[in-house]
């Protein structure tokens, strides 16, 4: 079975392997020199001050991020699952929430933060995703930022790159909290999350960290030692040493370009076949497709050609399907599950097959 969700995305046979070896003990030497390296590799890919890594999902690195940084009242942004889920960790957590919304397929309007912002004096933080999976759409997070900073230097922007971390070179110029999870771009189980922080995050958290297991000064103090405050997920630190590694072997601009060039070929190809591409901006991690039929075509992808793919959730259950283009994705993977859309596309009587999902998708993988 070819897995092709954005999220959990396929573990490739050389990390499986790594991470089949006899179990280290979190507190020797030899896992601290492993930890040590994969901390100085995530700081290349972060482009960050600090890199951490936490034993939870990445709902763990949200509800950490918005516990430790955010001070009273919260700016959230929601058009999807994830953004929704950022305004519950606000209230969760105690403090008070301004939330706007958007519908599933529409990124924040920069306006709308900055008349907020404006309007909304005691804001102290922004929580937004880079990329909201629900809808597969992309958030201008780094015009967000800049333009946030310019009323108030000293506000705190959390971004979610959940599903934008590994998949594109994000600008953090005014970023203080980036947060990441294996099952993504770094193509591991699940289980471990990761949280970029710029200098004046740091020095937010140092201040005073809050929470116990979430209590990112306690845990900040003891990476900085090449340990973790509580047990550490050893096997998938040590799977993240190893696709890093291969990611860094191809070089980093090849591994953003390759995933880029995949994405927009992928969309260009399903629309060439008659597929609408639901977000006005559509994020790179993935093709997100509307379709009335998306669950009929998920289970003949599924059930004849071997491919799982995600569907839509809430009132886009049934009628959206997703398809990952994040992480070391094979050309003719990508290429598979297109040929085999129009395939079914032709089942179900709504166009004849002409293989011009492949044409395009080639076409445009040469460019």
């Amino acid at each position: 079975m070819l897995l092709l969700t954005p999220g959990p995305t396929a573990v490739p046979e050389n990390v499986r392997m790594a991470m089949s070896e006899p179990t280290i003990h979190h507190r020797t030497p030899e896992f601290s020199e492993i930890f040590r390296q994969t901390r100085e590799k995530l700081k290349k890919i972060f482009k960050m001050d600090e890199v951490l890594m936490l034993a939870s999902s990445g709902t763990g690195a949200m509800e950490a991020s918005v516990l430790n940084l955010c001070r009273k009242k919260a700016l959230t942004v929601n058009a999807g699952k994830f953004g929704e889920r950022f305004g519950k960790i606000v209230k969760a957590c105690g403090y008070e929430l301004v939330e706007l919304k958007y519908k599933w397929d529409t990124p924040a309007d920069v306006e709308d933060i900055v008349k907020t912002l404006n309007k909304h004096k005691d804001i102290d933080t922004i929580c937004v995703q880079v990329c909201e999976s629900a809808g597969g759409l992309r958030h201008p997070v780094e015009n967000i930022a800049k333009e946030a900073k310019k009323i108030n230097p000293d506000i705190t922007i959390i971004a979610d790159g959940i599903t934008a971390v590994g998949v594109e070179d994000i600008d953090v110029s005014d970023i203080d909290v980036l947060i990441s999870g294996s099952q993504k771009a770094f193509m591991l189980p699940p289980g471990l999350s990761m949280i970029g922080l710029s200098s004046n995050a740091i020095k937010k958290i140092e201040q005073g960290g809050k929470g116990y297991y979430f209590n990112l000064n306690t845990e900040l103090k003891k990476q900085k030692q090449n340990t973790t405050a509580w047990t550490a997920p050893t096997t998938l630190i040590i799977g993240l040493n190893t696709i890093l590694d291969d990611i860094f072997a191809l070089g980093l601009d090849k591994f953003y370009e390759q995933t880029k060039l995949r994405s927009k070929a992928s969309n260009e190809a399903l629309k060439a076949i008659g597929f609408k591409i639901f977000p006005k901006t559509p994020a790179l991690a993935m093709s997100a497709v509307y379709h009335e039929k998306a669950d009929e075509i998920r289970k003949i992808l599924k059930n004849k050609y071997e491919v799982n793919i995600a569907g839509g959730q809430d009132h886009l259950k049934g009628k959206l399907f997703r398809i990952n283009h994040m992480g070391l994705i094979k050309p003719y993977e990508t290429g598979w599950v297109l040929n085999a859309l129009e395939l079914i596309l032709d089942e179900i009587g709504q166009r004849e097959y002409d293989g011009t999902a492949n044409k395009i998708f080639s076409k445009n993988m040469e460019m």
